[in-house]
């Protein structure tokens, strides 16, 4: 079933954690690698900050392996797009990390990439890598086991556990992100959940043209291919998996199952 592996839901190239979807077989499977990946290639960089578990007392910037305290004048951009813009002394760039006062670091095990920022009120848990030029934005929650691409948002509200977004995958509002593959460019509305978990207890099966696929997880989400959108408070039940540039219309419940490429899904 080539349809179902990764390469047909995402184009790697650029992607620098491609290599935790090698020898899957399904595209969900990469979900039960996470923790390994995180263990062998996670390499923190704020092991120096002194506030941990609790708001920052003020705003920090990350700069070529240092955490300073001081010294740094923020002027502003956006940061998705990588212009967010930071002055160290006599030098512009567009390559340093800023966790805004009042956002909260759980723990060591936390990787933030250049150009990213943290907003007041946001908390990031660990193990979790966070990819350049990301913004995670006013009471964002990443609970861990987390990867997170370039060039994303990890918006207001938005909650993520044990999934990966790819490069550019944007959730801007109220989102829920729970044990999901989000790919390149894919867009959530306001709103949209990722549910994961289904009422009764039992295993999450997959429905692919005609053959009910076992995926021996008790919690999956969803797989969101390439370019996919979904409208604002749209639902995935559990085991839903949408091939590149779907549409999902605003206040869809999605059915679990596998979606052709550039379907539009309709309540």
């Amino acid at each position: 079933m080539d349809f179902l592996k990764p390469d047909a839901f995402f184009d790697m190239a650029s992607f620098v954690h491609r290599d935790i979807f090698a020898g899957c077989k399904y595209v969900w499977d990469a979900l039960g690698k996470i923790s390994g990946y995180l263990e062998q290639r996670l390499e923190p960089n704020i092991g120096t900050l002194k506030c941990l578990r609790r708001p920052l007392p003020k705003t920090v910037a990350i700069w070529r392996g240092q955490i300073l305290e001081g010294g740094f004048e923020i002027i502003g951009g956006n940061v998705a797009k990588g212009q967010f813009r930071v002055s160290i002394g006599s030098e512009e760039t567009t390559e340093a990390a800023v966790l805004w006062e009042g956002s909260v670091l759980w723990d060591e095990a936390i990787f933030i990439g250049p150009g990213v920022v943290v907003e007041p009120g946001a908390l990031v848990k660990g193990p979790s890598i966070i990819g350049a030029h990301t913004e995670v934005r006013q009471g964002a929650y990443l609970r861990g086991q987390c990867i997170v691409g370039a060039g994303c948002i990890v918006g207001h509200t938005t909650e993520m556990k044990t999934s990966i977004l790819l490069d550019g995958a944007k959730a801007g509002h109220f989102a829920y992100i729970g044990d999901s593959l989000v790919g390149q460019e894919a867009n959530l509305g306001a709103g949209t959940k990722l549910a994961n978990l289904k009422i009764r207890d039992e295993t999450i099966r997959v429905m692919a043209h005609g053959t009910r696929i076992l995926t021996n997880m008790r919690k999956f989400g969803a797989v969101l291919g390439d370019h996919v959108e979904t409208g604002c408070n749209s639902v995935t039940n559990p085991g839903t998996v949408l091939g590149r540039g779907c549409q999902v219309l605003p206040l869809t419940s999605v059915r679990a199952g596998y979606y052709e490429p550039n379907s539009v899904i309709r309540g």
